[in-house]
């Protein structure tokens, strides 16, 4: 009868065939007991091919540029296909460019030179 068991146990044991897991590998502390950073080139960092541009202000690089409300292709490239005034973390202008091109966008809203919604558009 012994047996008997001993034969169902191995063959249960090969039918279940479910992958087993590793042990998770516990993250290299320092001498505070806060997890240490990975380099940025090594396995799992955020170092590759590619490297991020640093992004600068058009108007800051550019002196002979200037902010006018009377220039809608200037300022039609800082508006969305929705109208909507473009925040400066996606066009990489400077606080002070960005406050001045968004009156000057509302101003040309005001003149009819650029429109206030998507249905205005020409």
């Amino acid at each position: 009868m012994s047996e008997e068991k001993e034969v169902k146990k191995e063959a249960s044991a090969a039918t279940d065939s479910r992958p087993t897991r590793p042990a998770a590998r516990p993250a290299a502390r320092t001498e505070g007991g806060r997890p240490q950073r990975r380099a940025p080139g090594g396995p799992g960092g955020r170092g590759g091919k590619f490297q991020r541009r640093r992004k600068f202000c058009k108007f800051c690089a550019d002196t002979s540029l200037s902010i006018d409300h009377k220039d809608p292709v200037l300022l039609g490239q800082f508006i969305s296909e929705r109208s909507k005034i473009i925040p400066s973390r996606v066009t990489s202008t400077c606080a002070k460019h960005q406050r001045q091109l968004t009156t000057a966008i509302k101003r040309a809203r005001i003149l009819a030179l650029l429109s206030f919604t998507p249905l205005h558009s020409k």
